[in-house]
């Protein structure tokens, strides 16, 4: 806390220790006349350590905070302001905190619109990353800390607001307060700048031809207090007429468009890309936009692991299930070997997964499986480490041609675990030999065996994955078998029922192992009855 206390010293705030009340631990009216040394703030940490970061508002800090203390106010707020509108926002244990250059004469004021303060002179705020007494913590929206984005001035919108209500709540409001604020002399020495620049651009929003535009620009340059520079006239109607075509693009509208056509996670980059923002106040307002649509009470989106900048579109889509009129009689004659299936039921969709020491039969199992089901169901065998040479050395065990094997089995190779599932076939018998999942988090193999099970129609699947000796499941523990009809747990010599999702078509659910020899290069065969 004392290193981010000392950052925002060096920033130019006036920062001061604050409780878990939200009361500073110090007298700090002095503060607000001069911002304290860094020797001071050490010592306040050192007595602290865990004081919230204050941040006292008004001329002394260069900013003023607009305090929404709900996500109700805090769109009320963004209404008024522009699509492109970029300034730096904290998210509060409540609410949010937008931070805006300090304008002259903005003090405190409460309840501006519902749920929404101003703190301005003589007030202060919470910074990130501050963590108040219930353990709840101030933090900066992504890409809009104080370290990243300079605070912009107000919006006139928000401003004329603010001013009305200030004034009006002010108990120090008097008849003359609001005649100066209503006397307002522009194109003097201090505005003439900026009001120029603003009747520049309404002339251009009202549609004035260019050259009427310059004249009467010029006429109210040369009327100014002083009067305005002849050489500097064009360079404002230049800056209105920028304006103006940033604002006839619709940044915010091209990216709330492109979101809702966009299938899957994305980068902030791609949105770049796809819409060819190239200016940094482009990207900064495609930014804004994807920020907005992760907030409110219905969010169109949602950020999206830790990478920086990645989101995910929230699909609200729900899709019900008709079971009233489902056939129970509707499962699948899928045969397996030793007899395993008269152990359970499978319908469509039905997983069957097939966990095996390296080398004690799991492909074998696999091939037995297609060798049964041959002329039953469209088969497709998902190759992962043979080559056309060993897979069909493998098959010319079995009293089978190569040509009927052909005939009945495609064999997809150049598949792997994040893509399997895009190629299971929705109505087919689908056998993917082995699925190996990649990179360190084995349990992601659940996601990819239930991606392939929506991918399912009418047919089904068996899967085999490695597992260890002694091991009853595979390579993902429970979530291996999590999703499956029916799991199995093979040893040389000897299969094991892991999990039967429709035990009660069992007629002896209680014995679940199986003793077997392999006869002549390829076929199971039992050894012994069933067993627990």
């Amino acid at each position: 806390m004392l290193d981010h206390a000392l950052n925002y010293q060096e920033k130019g705030f006036s920062i001061i220790p604050i409780k878990p009340d939200k009361k500073p631990y110090i007298k700090w009216e002095p503060f607000q006349t001069r911002s304290a040394t860094p020797e001071e703030i050490r010592q306040w940490w050192k007595q602290w350590p865990n004081a919230m970061i204050g941040i006292i508002t008004g001329a002394i800090s260069g900013i003023f905070v607009i305090d929404c203390d709900s996500a109700e106010a805090y769109r009320r707020v963004q209404e008024l302001l522009p699509d492109a509108f970029i300034t730096c926002i904290a998210r509060t244990p409540r609410g949010y905190h937008l931070y805006f250059v300090y304008s002259k004469d903005i003090g405190n004021a409460a309840g501006i619109m519902p749920g929404v303060d101003i703190r301005g002179e003589g007030g202060y705020i919470i910074a990130p990353p501050s963590e108040n007494g219930n353990g709840k913590a101030y933090h900066w929206l992504e890409g809009l800390s104080i370290f990243e984005e300079d605070p912009a001035p107000c919006p006139d919108a928000l401003l004329n607001i603010k001013s009305f209500n200030i004034y009006k709540a002010s108990n120090d409001y008097t008849t003359q307060d609001h005649k100066d604020h209503k006397d307002h002399k522009y194109f003097h020495h201090g505005t003439r700048d900026n009001d120029l620049f603003h009747a520049a651009n309404l002339l251009i929003k009202g549609g004035g031809d260019l050259a009427f535009i310059k004249q009467a620009v010029e006429i109210i340059a040369n009327g100014c207090t002083p009067s305005f520079p002849q050489n500097e006239i064009q360079a404002k109607i230049d800056s209105a007429l920028k304006r103006a075509e940033k604002r006839d693009r619709d940044i915010s509208g091209e990216v709330r468009e492109w979101v809702l056509t966009t299938e899957g996670n994305f980068l902030t980059t791609d949105v770049h890309k796809e819409l060819q923002l190239t200016t940094r106040n482009e990207m900064k307002a495609a930014h804004m936009a994807l920020l907005r649509m992760c907030e409110g009470s219905d969010p169109i989106l949602e950020k999206h692991g830790a990478r920086r900048g990645c989101y995910r579109k929230i699909d609200k889509t729900i899709e019900y299930m008709d079971f009233a009129s489902a056939d129970i009689n509707n499962h699948v004659n899928l045969s397996l070997p030793l007899d395993l299936h008269r152990k359970t039921k499978i319908f469509p969709k039905g997983v069957v997964v097939v966990a095996g020491v390296s080398g004690m039969g799991k492909t074998l199992f696999a091939f037995n499986a297609i060798a049964e089901n041959m002329g039953r169901f469209p088969i497709f065998y998902f190759n992962s480490e043979m080559g056309p040479e060993a897979l069909k050395q493998k098959l010319s065990h079995f009293p089978i041609s190569i040509d009927k094997w052909a005939k009945n089995m495609k064999v997809v190779d150049q598949w792997d675990f994040f893509n399997i599932a895009d190629k299971v076939q929705p109505d087919a018998f689908n056998v993917i030999d082995y699925l190996e999942p990649e990179g360190e988090k084995a349990f992601n193999i659940h996601n990819v065996i239930s991606a392939m099970i929506r991918r399912l129609s009418k047919g089904t699947a068996l899967i085999t994955i490695q597992k260890k000796p002694g091991a009853t499941m595979g390579t993902g523990g429970i979530y291996s078998v999590k999703a499956a009809t029916l799991a199995l747990s093979l040893e040389w010599g000897k299969i094991e029922i892991v999990k039967n999702r429709f035990r009660e078509a069992d007629t002896l659910p209680s014995f679940n192992k199986i003793d077997f020899e392999i006869e002549d290069g390829y076929k199971f065969v039992q050894t012994k009855d069933w067993y627990k």
